[in-house]
Formats: C-alpha cells, sequence, structure tokens
C-alpha cells in the first residue's frame, strides 16, 4: 500500500468501525481486526513487540521491527479513534496496541458484569400484584 495514502485510508476506514460503547466489545475487535489487516498495519496485534535492534541487528530484523513498530502506533491511533469519548478516559494508557486491545476487552467484561448486576437487581425488585404486568417493587 502506498504509504501516502494510508493517513488518508485510516481515517475513512475508522470512521466505518463500530464505536466501542463499553459492551460491544466482540462486534468492535471484529471490525478492527478486519480494516486493520485490510490496511496492513495488524503485524503488532499478531506478534509480540520484536527485541531491540543494535549494531548487530540483520537487514530482516530491521526491517521487522520497523513494521512492527509502524503497525503498533497506527493501529494504537486506530483503535483509540474507534472508541466512545466518554470510555477514553477510563482506559489505561499504555504505547502497545495488543495491550490496548487487551484493556478494552477487559473493560468490556467489567461493563457486561455491571450490566448484569444492574439487571438482576430491577428483576429481583420486580412483584406480581395479581392484575397487571410486572411492576417494579417501591423501595
Amino acid at each position: 500500500m502506498d504509504q501516502l495514502s494510508v493517513p488518508v485510508s485510516l481515517h475513512s476506514h475508522a470512521s466505518s468501525v463500530l464505536l466501542f460503547n463499553g459492551l460491544n466489545f466482540s462486534d468492535w475487535c471484529e471490525q478492527v481486526q478486519f480494516h486493520l489487516g485490510v490496511l496492513d498495519l495488524d503485524l503488532a496485534l499478531q506478534i509480540g513487540k520484536p527485541t531491540t535492534i543494535t549494531d548487530e541487528s540483520s537487514n530482516e530484523e530491521k526491517a521487522l521491527y520497523k513494521a512492527w513498530e509502524r503497525s503498533n502506533r497506527l493501529s494504537l491511533i486506530f483503535m483509540r479513534m474507534t472508541v466512545a469519548n466518554n470510555l477514553k478516559n477510563t482506559i489505561p494508557k499504555t504505547d502497545n496496541a495488543k495491550e490496548f486491545k487487551k484493556l478494552i476487552e477487559e473493560h468490556s467484561q467489567t461493563a457486561d458484569k455491571s450490566l448484569a448486576g444492574t439487571l438482576m437487581n430491577s428483576l429481583t425488585n420486580m412483584k406480581y400484584d395479581g392484575s397487571r404486568a410486572m411492576q417494579r417493587a417501591c423501595s
């Protein structure tokens, strides 16, 4: 892919991804992985950070490290662009795309448990009055 077209393409791809709202991790993750794959930017999500390059590193090692750093940087930007603004401050800071995705997943699991607790609380506080649909009990 032409590197000059990546910023425009990155923005247009990010604009078409479902915004992560705390409860839609599976759909969000699938779309993020697809779009980053199409953009050929998913290397940082597939493999861990390569060992730091040195003067003794081979050209292949240097190329892999450079490709991984670019993928990591742009993947982070892409994923942050697709997280709802009210959630961005609740996600811990990281400079690793794979770790950021894991943090989003953990946030989603916490939100799922919280929602389940709220729904269970509502359900257990309902009572049947014998004549109509279930009503919420007065607390």
